[in-house]
């Protein structure tokens, strides 16, 4: 498996939600954190798609729930392009 560094998905999640790094842990969630909400969810979706040079599904983007989640489906993405 490809592993995702968690700073780097934290410092590009805390970017594409305006909020400080330290305020972004691999539990945070919508329920963490007040500009995870709709909106916030689409912008950081498009952030994420440009920062690691992919695009989620709308199932992806369903589940994309927490932190952990959306490190575990760009790994997931990652090492299905490593086994192509």
């Amino acid at each position: 498996m490809t592993y995702i560094d968690m700073d780097e998905l934290k410092a590009a999640i805390a970017s594409a939600l305006h909020v400080p790094v330290d305020q972004v842990a691999e539990d945070s969630s919508g329920r963490t954190i007040p500009q995870w909400d709709s909106i916030g969810h689409m912008n950081l979706v498009l952030a994420l798609e440009e920062r690691f040079n992919t695009s989620f599904t709308v199932e992806e983007i369903m589940a994309m729930r927490d932190v952990a989640t959306i490190r575990t489906i760009l790994e997931g993405k990652r090492s299905s392009r490593a086994g192509k």
